[in-house]
């Protein structure tokens, strides 16, 4: 039977601030080139399922990472714009319709900020676990716990099952104190719930209208209220968020009497706190983990991330220090589990640091802020060979641009230029213009901004390749 990965991708990453911002997640970060764990997760998903093409539920904000990692992975896919968060039984609905329409198949359900290390022990697994889901199971993946962990869901284990590999679930155990993980642990009958699990796209319609029926018809009703958008798929956002707000595991998992456990006994990680990256990171002779321009002296147990600065460090003992090109995170490791109270903190008190990095992404490139004050703003602008920034105008502010590298193709009121690096162009007030980047390579350019207001909300659009109506 046909397989179709579905990966979902519209979480935000709290734990891992300051790197991970709600504007840009922790599962589109590369922490090295080309390498995200959105990235990994297309590529574990097509190793899994036979290259067949991938349904990514998200949201508008994430739409164009997503579009812009499946271009990147020469993947073609559906990609399904949540219009609210509603929690994992919702999204997976929504997916299950999606396939549904075309024919009844497996769907591999899969986080997109995961880190497994053997992707083709993971197609494996999964290829064992297809014969319990074509009986109509849903089978879930139990990670063999390698200590006592208290920040991830435990599956008990029951009695094996004629399938190789399958067992029957006993119970599932929310997050638990210290003393009762290391009790599971010493049992040995328990895993960690990682989150992942097969199941038919009709079975999981049939079992979500039995136990969480509300849920059910109003993503029936979303869905055929849906607008299609190129790859993007829209569901309608009244009748969607009719949908009680519930993960998986308490709408279905936990109620049905449908549900088996594979074993998956290799390194696993959901990478979602600074613990574990640590854990997954390579350590030195002291149990440091340490990423970028980094300098420990007599310090042991440490996570060191360095994005930009030197961090010299003296004397710590199981510290971690985060540090981006706006804040820097000094903690115990110990309460990788509590840095939502800072983010919730940010939040509260309408804070950029919240939400944005200094370094925003668009879907046509990025662009960095470098320095500002009253009147002025210099950024820094990279825009992807290929990309175009829509054609704008702005009513406070005037704009003169220096290309550093690459090609320009510059519209300014009714003039069409081309530009190379040493050259400019000045953008007056109330201007229509646009920047297109017809090279092969990125274009840099360093944009001088001057006026009484330098909001990002200040624009007009006219055009726009990627149907944006707003600032985004």
């Amino acid at each position: 039977m046909k397989c179709t990965p579905v990966i979902l991708s519209g979480g935000s990453g709290t734990r891992l601030w300051p790197l991970s911002r709600s504007s840009h997640p922790k599962q589109f970060i590369e922490f090295k080139p080309g390498q995200s764990l959105f990235a990994m997760a297309l590529s574990r998903a097509a190793r899994a399922c036979g290259n067949c093409a991938p349904i990514v539920v998200s949201n508008e904000t994430y739409r164009f990472y997503v579009a812009g990692f499946l271009s990147q992975a020469k993947t073609q896919g559906k990609i399904l714009l949540e219009p609210s968060a509603r929690n994992t039984a919702p999204a997976i609905a929504l997916a299950a319709l999606a396939i549904l329409e075309e024919e009844d198949a497996l769907m591999l359900v899969l986080p997109s900020d995961h880190l497994i290390r053997d992707d083709e022990y993971f197609a494996g697994v999964v290829a064992k676990a297809s014969v319990s889901a074509e009986k109509g199971h849903f089978v879930t993946f139990g990670v063999v716990p390698t200590k006592p962990e208290t920040g991830y869901g435990y599956i008990q284990q029951g009695e094996a099952l004629p399938e190789e590999g399958s067992f029957a679930v006993a119970r599932f155990v929310e997050k638990p104190p210290l003393a009762d993980a290391e009790a599971m642990l010493a049992d040995g009958r328990y895993l960690w719930n990682s989150g992942m699990f097969l199941v038919k796209a009709s079975r999981y319609m049939e079992e979500l209208e039995r136990f969480a029926p509300e849920i059910a018809v109003a993503c029936r009703k979303a869905w055929a209220g849906k607008t299609i958008d190129g790859a993007f798929v829209r569901p309608d956002k009244k009748l969607f968020e009719q949908a009680p707000a519930i993960s998986v595991d308490y709408a279905v998992l936990e109620k049905t009497d449908q549900t088996s456990v594979c074993r998956f006994n290799s390194q696993w990680n959901d990478m979602g706190t600074w613990e574990a990256l640590y854990q997954a990171g390579e350590r030195d002779e002291n149990e440091n983990v340490t990423h970028g321009d980094v300098m420990l002296e007599n310090s042991s147990g440490c996570f060191v991330y360095s994005q930009n600065h030197l961090i010299a460090a003296l004397d710590l003992q199981d510290i971690d220090v985060i540090e981006t090109d706006d804040a820097v995170l000094v903690a115990p490791r110990q309460s990788h589990q509590r840095i939502k109270v800072i983010v919730d903190r940010l939040k509260q008190q309408g804070r950029p640091e919240y939400q944005n990095h200094p370094v925003v992404y668009r879907p046509w490139g990025k662009f960095e802020s470098l320095t500002s004050a009253e009147r002025f703003q210099v950024k820094r602008i990279t825009v992807k060979p290929g990309g175009t920034l829509s054609l704008q105008r702005h009513y406070h502010r005037a704009e003169h641009w220096i290309v550093v590298s690459g090609t320009a193709q510059v519209t300014v009121g009714e003039k069409e230029l081309l530009l190379t690096p040493n050259q400019s162009v000045y953008i007056p007030i109330g201007e229509k213009h646009r920047l297109r980047n017809p090279g092969k390579i990125d274009l840099d350019i360093i944009e001088v901004q001057s006026g009484d207001y330098l909001g990002e909300d200040d624009i007009e659009r006219f055009e726009d390749v990627y149907g944006r109506n707003s600032n985004s």
